[in-house]
């Protein structure tokens, strides 16, 4: 009869469990783990200080959205499938779309000094004007010649007294690709973003030129 010593009987022990360890790695090693990739949509103001600010206090709200637009998906659409709107997998936003754009709002309307004081919900003060709304679209369309991303916001200015509304109003736009990667792809969507958001300020300044408003 055969005796091991302790050292043997070990070696017999591990010599299976380093022999599955290195079939795993060499397996991993094969087919490379794809971890999901976050973007951030923080567009850069484009519109800055012109002319006195409105002498008012303007709340943003938080945006509205549905389906997959209203989470972090990046969704696309493709020429095949108009109907159809998908959403990439592994390409996502840091927050959710209407939170983002939210932000990039009050980012270019304080940095274009369109109103003396810009709020968020999260400040919980009391406001003259009211602006809220819907993303209705933020999609990639990759098959479009060129490829593209395109954008629809509808936003409603109310006074805040009675509730009464200034102006309903839709902005939409587009910006091409300018490249084949997701980063192209990304940065694209956030100069869309920062021109829906120059246009937003733009027409926030004429409360300047319509007497009885303020």
């Amino acid at each position: 009869m055969t005796q091991h010593s302790p050292h043997g009987r070990l070696g017999i022990i591990l010599t299976p469990i380093l022999t599955l360890l290195l079939v795993v790695s060499g397996c991993g090693s094969r087919e490379p783990f794809r971890s999901d990739r976050f973007y951030s949509l923080a567009p850069l103001p484009l519109e800055a200080p012109a002319g006195p600010a409105v002498q008012a206090t303007l709340l943003v709200n938080e945006l509205s959205a549905r389906g997959f637009l209203g989470g972090r998906q990046i969704v696309f659409r493709t020429a095949e499938e108009p109907l159809l709107a998908q959403r990439y997998q592994d390409l996502l936003w840091e927050e959710p779309v209407p939170r983002a754009m939210a932000r990039a709002l009050v980012d270019a309307i304080r940095a274009a000094a369109a109103f003396e004081r810009v709020l968020t919900p999260a400040n919980r003060a009391r406001a003259d004007y009211l602006l809220g709304g819907e993303m209705e679209r933020f999609e990639h369309l990759p098959t479009a010649q060129p490829p593209r991303v395109v954008g629809t916001l509808n936003l409603a200015l109310l006074r805040a007294a009675d509730r009464r509304s200034i102006w309903n109003r839709q902005y939409s736009g587009e910006v091409l690709v300018e490249g084949a990667t997701p980063a192209a792809m990304a940065e694209a969507f956030n100069r869309l973003a920062a021109r829906l958001a120059a246009d937003v300020v733009r027409d926030l300044r004429t409360l300047r030129q319509r007497p009885g408003t303020l």
